[in-house]
């Protein structure tokens, strides 16, 4: 029975401290993802606009004559490039998606935390604690 009188909890707000930190950690790992997937979907972007242009200018080009009919293997494939620019762009707005949501459930956790921890200060009588009775 000594053993279960020798049992010693951690300090609450020590636990505290280690949840902010690690909900911290996993909060700027969200914040540096969702960066990485908003500086690809702009390069992304800025490329399919150049693309589409470069498209819109060849097919103008060859309907004028001033482009021959040989040239629609090139407009084959930047019509594959912009229809591979949509679906990647939509992908990383997916992506983007998951980071908020992610980091929308990582704050309930945080604010969860924190009222539990708020609760079960409120909760503890005046003068009491561990290992008093």
């Amino acid at each position: 029975m000594a053993s279960i009188f020798g049992f010693r909890s951690r300090d609450p707000a020590r636990d505290r401290q280690t949840d902010v930190s690690r909900l911290d950690r996993l909060a700027k790992l969200f914040e540096q993802i969702a960066a990485e997937i908003e500086a690809e979907r702009a390069g992304l972007e800025n490329r399919y606009r150049t693309t589409a242009t470069n498209a819109a200018f060849l097919v103008e080009a060859m309907e004028n004559g001033s482009a021959s009919d040989k040239r629609s293997s090139e407009v084959s494939a930047l019509t594959q490039s912009i229809l591979n620019c949509e679906r990647r762009i939509a992908a990383l707005s997916r992506q983007d998606g998951m980071m908020k949501e992610l980091r929308h459930s990582l704050d309930m956790v945080f604010d969860g935390n924190a009222d539990s921890a708020a609760t079960a200060e409120i909760a503890r009588p005046a003068g009491t604690g561990r290992g008093r009775k």
